[in-house]
């Protein structure tokens, strides 16, 4: 026999349910998608109240960190052996996109991970280092920001020779990474133009500068210039080469901005501020679903000259007005 008040009540019931499933769909629907980016940097964390390009440029593609956007960042401190596993920590995660800075970050997470792109900041020689097919098309899951630090090293010995011009022999402080060593064949070359003696050290672990500033002093060097990357791009690290160049009055040299921010005498390098704006540019791309191969690999244009002037009165330095003339950014 019919029973039609149950049958009254079975349709409510799917009617509700419908309603309910409905109401449910089209919440989930305005949920706005959460993207994660994993960053791999080579130093330690940036003093608080540094600039972020990265994060306000994202903004301008509609990503807002603790909104729609998680960014996880993993800090190797200057250790090179580290690297494997914050790659494998940060491709556990399964984020969108991964910035590397750094050869040696860029290596560890392109051998974790083969599908997850890769955005690239700091690498000097891209293709040189396998992880790219050429600079216009890159291939793969990797593009980003290339650097210019090997090109831009002669610009260091004569930023040096300005700040100490009777200086006959320029101590160079380098890692045993293999791109140093092509920045300081163009150093020797340049320091060969202009009659003086590129000196050499080499310190390829944190453990290794107490040793390297010792050889350094043995030769009697009148400047300093301090190469990038691992091992001197944690924050402790420089302290100590600050401490070192203060205490033996060298004028040091440096490769980018950030050691003069922390510190540092002067710095010749590409532009640390539009470079990761750039690199912002790349992953608001990828996230909005440009593939990363398709993407060539930018080389940076902008140059800057940083002086920071409180170092040079520590050191008992007058900066030379043709310097103080050229500075793009001044530290006081």
């Amino acid at each position: 026999m019919f029973d039609q008040r149950a049958w009254g009540r079975r349709a409510l019931l799917a009617l509700t349910l419908a309603f309910v499933l409905c109401d449910a769909a089209i919440a989930a629907a305005q949920q706005p998608r959460v993207y994660r980016v994993g960053i791999l940097a080579e130093g330690s964390p940036p003093p608080p109240g540094s600039p972020t390009p990265f994060t306000t440029t994202l903004r301008t593609f509609g990503y807002v960190e603790g909104q729609n956007l998680v960014i996880e960042r993993r800090w190797a401190e200057g250790r090179a052996e580290r690297f494997p596993s914050l790659a494998a920590d940060l491709v556990a995660l399964t984020p969108n996109v991964i910035v590397t800075e750094g050869t040696l970050a860029a290596l560890a997470v392109a051998r974790a991970t083969p599908a997850i792109p890769i955005v690239l900041v700091g690498v000097i020689d891209p293709v040189g280092s396998g992880l790219v097919a050429s600079l216009a098309r890159p291939g793969g899951n990797v593009t980003g920001v290339a650097d210019f630090s090997v090109e831009t090293a002669g610009k260091l010995v004569e930023i040096a020779h300005v700040l100490a011009p009777k200086a006959q022999g320029i101590a160079v402080l380098r890692s045993d990474n293999p791109v140093n060593l092509s920045a300081l064949k163009m150093i020797q070359l340049a320091a060969e133009k202009i009659g003086r003696t590129v000196l050499p050290t080499m310190a390829k672990s944190p453990e290794d500068l107490d040793g390297a500033f010792v050889s350094m002093m043995r030769q009697k060097p009148g400047a300093l210039i301090v190469l990038g990357g691992v091992p001197f791009t944690n924050a402790a690290e420089m302290s100590k080469i600050f401490r070192f160049a203060e205490t033996n009055r060298l004028p040091a040299v440096y490769p980018g901005r950030l050691f003069v921010e922390r510190g540092g005498l002067i710095s010749y390098g590409t532009n640390y501020l539009h470079r990761w704006k750039m690199v912002a540019t790349y992953v608001g791309k990828i996230l909005k679903g440009a593939r990363p191969g398709d993407l060539p690999i930018e080389q940076p244009t902008e140059f800057q000259l940083v002086i920071n002037r409180s170092t040079a009165t520590a050191l008992g330095i007058t900066i030379p007005q043709e310097l103080l003339a050229r500075a793009d950014h001044v530290v006081e």
